[in-house]
């Protein structure tokens, strides 16, 4: 006999928890169902603890500064071990906060995978649970690709990293994108050696290359070698740990390697076709609305294949909910939402909008407006003089993309979001007052040199002297 409910959640990630603490908040009859563990990956093995453990080498890699200063030499800290200072605070994030958040919904943890019996009834184990919406909020997986020898060699993903015990002594990274970046510098700081290699022409591939070059600076000074368009020829294992052989020759041995090179999806469980869902490898198809091609069933998250990230799916969560709701003419649709990103290295890189390259590829006539850190008293006294606030924008004012290198760029992009998901025009920044000496101050000036680029013209002067006499 299967439990009837008003709506069924397939994974209590973040777009998974958005739809079941909305619902079950508006009276709703719910039932959330999760495989693994409360929060899915991006509290247990993703967002949360890769910040902590970033958190954790800043502190370190501060206190190593300073000391140097102090001593007036090198300061060799004994290196940390965060992992089981991590695990507690996931612990009472998962058992404490989020549990009491999530408590009207039955939760179904640990028991199993769900899978489709037919379009409205869910199982997991002997038991069934029908639904008249159902979410599918499964989330993806690391990609582990098909380099010769990886299959049979000890390797971390960022499912497994944080069961580490100790910080090794040296890493070998594969990817050179926002989780590989964050955890290289990350374990660097911890007291690894670390190397970097990947296929790209520059770190952070998904961003504009003048970020990644900032950014590959930085790594440099901190002693991370970075290595740039390379494909992987072979991985073997050593008696200490790996190597990694490129196809330009060079071999990279680490204690430990971390591959950090994409995500996939994997649907083979769920059973879709028994529901007659549409997917493929690149994930569930779902339309404007978020709704799989079966109209009661929704898709939110990294399951559609689309954003795969942790704010994309809590907002793709709560928007799919409320058009579960409402007719056809008043529903959301979802991609007219900006979506920002922040990769939480130091500095920090963050975008939103267009990317210069694809203003370029498009024939699209833009300034680009750049105030920089290192002009910047307040970065300067402190101590963060490394990177800029730059905009993308029509001669009309009108924002195309912004992206953000640099201490707080992660805080300071969503106003930038905010500008280009509202079609407001520049000079709105211009005149709104930021707090000085914050960070933020560089935003304003991006927008006041856009005024200023308005009133370079001899026309504009000629008014100004006319209107002096």
């Amino acid at each position: 006999m299967s439990e009837r409910y008003d709506v069924a959640v397939i994974g209590l990630g973040p777009a998974g928890m958005a739809v079941s603490a909305m619902a079950a908040h508006m009276g709703l009859k719910v039932v959330g169902i999760e495989r693994r563990a409360l929060g899915g990956e991006c509290m247990n093995t993703g967002c949360i603890p890769s910040k902590a453990l970033l958190r954790m080498a800043h502190v370190r890699h501060l206190l190593s500064r300073a000391a140097d200063y102090a001593l007036g030499g090198e300061a060799d800290l004994v290196p940390v071990a965060p992992f089981e200072r991590i695990a507690k605070h996931l612990s009472y994030i998962r058992d404490k906060k989020t549990t009491a958040m999530l408590d009207r919904v039955e939760l179904v943890v640990g028991r199993g995978s769900a899978r489709f019996v037919d379009g409205h009834t869910l199982a997991v184990g002997d038991a069934q649970f029908k639904a008249k919406k159902i979410f599918i909020c499964t989330g993806s997986l690391p990609a582990v690709p098909p380099i010769p020898g990886l299959d049979s060699v000890p390797h971390l993903t960022n499912d497994n990293l944080f069961q580490l015990e100790r910080v090794p002594e040296s890493m070998v990274v594969l990817g050179g994108g926002a989780i590989g970046c964050e955890m290289a510098q990350a374990f660097r700081r911890l007291g690894s050696e670390v190397s970097l290699v990947h296929m790209d022409a520059h770190l952070l591939p998904h961003g504009d290359p003048d970020a990644g070059a900032i950014l590959e600076k930085q790594f440099t000074a901190e002693g991370i070698r970075v290595l740039n368009r390379r494909k992987i020829r072979a991985v073997e294992g050593t008696g200490a740990g790996v190597a990694v052989l490129t196809e330009a020759g060079e071999r990279l041995e680490g204690a430990a390697l971390l591959v950090a090179a994409g995500r996939r999806f994997d649907f083979s469980e769920l059973g879709l076709d028994r529901a007659g869902v549409v997917h493929s490898p690149q994930g569930i198809v779902a339309n404007r609305y978020l709704q799989t091609s079966q109209k009661h069933i929704f898709a939110p998250g990294d399951a559609n294949g689309t954003f795969l990230f942790s704010h994309a799916a809590m907002h793709q969560g709560m928007l799919a909910f409320m058009n579960s709701l409402v007719p056809g003419p008043v529903k959301l649709r979802w991609r007219r939402y900006v979506v920002p990103w922040t990769v939480f290295t130091d500095p920090p890189v963050a975008h939103v909008g267009m990317l210069e390259r694809d203003l370029r590829a498009r024939g699209i006539r833009y300034e680009a407006i750049e105030s920089r850190y290192e002009d910047y008293g307040a970065a300067i006294a402190e101590g963060i003089a490394m990177g800029s606030v730059k905009a993308y924008v029509s001669k009309t004012g009108r924002v195309y993309g912004a992206r953000i290198v640099g201490e707080g760029a992660g805080e300071m992009i969503g106003e930038w979001g905010l500008l280009i998901q509202k079609r407001l025009r520049i000079h709105n920044l211009a005149f709104l007052q930021h707090a000085f000496p914050s960070m933020s101050f560089l935003t304003k000036r991006v927008a006041e040199g856009w005024l200023m680029n308005r009133t370079r013209g001899p026309g504009m002067r000629r008014i100004a002297r006319w209107l002096c006499r």
